[in-house]
């Protein structure tokens, strides 16, 4: 695994780095020329900054290795990719579209309030016994670096697969967040069989016209799809979203006036769609909201095996009792926290 840390002064991603040499096994690799972007107006001391976070005595870390360009660093953890590596020399666009080729690369952005981190940056500046920009300096600067057209790296925010945002002020928080984080997960790069599927449920879900609530299922046998679904009112019909279910587009409370409701469950497109012969035993049923109570009987009735769901439902209870007395196993799935995360 490569991890690179990307984000702006002071947001915490030498620290974060540090924290996964010491802590998970990684090795930090950097690069020999710190080709930072550059603002025509920026002091050269504030330059020199962007590139020296200090989070630590240097004497209780080991040694970076040292690569001269960006192409022999990716090289490098290419062919060790079995290893763990992190870099925090991530500041442009086309450095990223080479890393993320790899599957072994996750990118993390880290960000934290701007006043936070201009007292960060007065702190080492003080260290370093240079005068400190004033805070609005330093936001002028700061938006500068962020939304440039040309050197911005507010597009590399927009791609990181996990972005982290560092609002504390003590090491000992931070560590004991991202222990119970554990960036190092190897399913945050390649999803396992039950992240695969949810999310092919969450995309089907996409898909749903239904006024009331977005939900999809994707039925699985022997690890290869054999149908999906969405919830919505039946081919030929007029879209619920477009007044074509009465009930839904009411606003009805759930569980009022079921009996009138025209929109198919995800479930039962699903099944409808595979037909039993196609089922059998066996086969898993994915969806990214518990089955409802109707929805379940049709499940023990066609013979499926299990039952896996990410999003709670107010019928859970029913539905499970109504699944173990048929047999079936049903679970909850919650894969592992990304996109944005507050330490």
């Amino acid at each position: 695994m490569l991890i690179g840390l990307c984000g702006g002064i002071c947001s915490g991603k030498h620290a974060i780095a540090e924290y996964l040499e010491q802590h998970q096994g990684f090795q930090l690799l950097e690069l020999k020329r710190k080709d930072f972007p550059k603002i025509t107006d920026e002091p050269e001391d504030v330059r020199w900054l962007q590139g020296s976070e200090d989070t630590s005595k240097e004497g209780n870390r080991p040694s970076p290795l040292v690569f001269e360009t960006v192409g022999s660093l990716l090289d490098f953890a290419t062919k060790r990719w079995q290893g763990r590596w992190v870099t925090t020399d991530i500041w442009e666009s086309a450095t990223i579209d080479r890393f993320l080729q790899r599957p072994f690369f996750l990118l993390i952005n880290v960000d934290a309030p701007i006043s936070l981190r201009w007292k960060r940056f007065a702190e080492r500046c003080g260290r370093r016994q240079l005068e400190p920009p004033s805070l609005e300096k330093f936001v002028l600067w700061n938006d500068r670096h962020l939304y440039d057209k040309t050197i911005g790296y507010a597009s590399l925010t927009d791609r990181a697969q996990v972005r982290l945002f560092n609002s504390t002020s003590s090491l000992e928080e931070l560590h004991a967040a991202l222990k119970t984080l554990d960036l190092a997960d190897e399913e945050r790069l390649r999803p396992n069989w039950d992240q695969y599927f949810m999310q092919l449920a969450s995309l089907a879900a996409q898909r749903s016209n239904c006024m009331k609530r977005r939900v999809g299922c994707v039925l699985v046998r022997e690890r290869r799809v054999i149908s999906t679904g969405y919830n919505g009112t039946p081919r030929h019909l007029t879209n619920c979203n477009e007044g074509g279910c009465p009930r839904c587009n009411r606003g009805e409370g759930g569980g009022v006036g079921l009996s009138t409701c025209l929109c198919l469950h995800a479930e039962e497109n699903a099944l409808l769609e595979a037909g039993r012969e196609r089922i059998r035993e066996g086969a898993i049923l994915y969806c990214d909201t518990c089955p409802c109570l109707t929805c379940t009987v049709k499940i023990a009735q066609v013979g499926i095996s299990e039952v896996v769901y990410s999003q709670g439902y107010n019928m859970d209870q029913d539905s499970a009792a109504i699944l173990e007395a048929a047999g079936i196993r049903l679970r909850q799935f919650s894969p592992p926290q990304n996109g944005l995360i507050y330490l």
